[in-house]
């Protein structure tokens, strides 16, 4: 049987195992050219409220475009920060 000797390394590995894989460039060209800001975040995995609290401060990691009460992202630049441009990949 396992001994539980730090909750906090406990629950650290917990949230490694279940993170999301990256995503693939095919999956964010499917996005289409732009997406929401939501979108954009989960992507880079930060949390809703920060996503718009950096957002309104202009201190999102990417450009985030305000378009009446909502946020737009350029995908390309999602890519990009990811390092997974196809230009400079090659």
């Amino acid at each position: 049987m396992l001994a539980i000797t730090d909750l906090g390394q406990l629950t650290a590995q917990a949230r490694a195992d279940s993170s999301p894989p990256p995503p693939s460039c095919a999956s964010l060209h499917a996005l289409g050219v732009t997406t929401d800001l939501l979108t954009a975040a989960r992507i880079l995995r930060v949390g809703r409220t920060k996503a718009y609290q950096l957002a309104k401060s202009g201190d999102f990691p990417v450009p985030a475009t305000r378009i009446g009460r909502h946020y737009v992202v350029a995908v390309a630049h999602i890519t990009e920060l990811l390092g997974l441009d196809e230009k400079h990949s090659s």
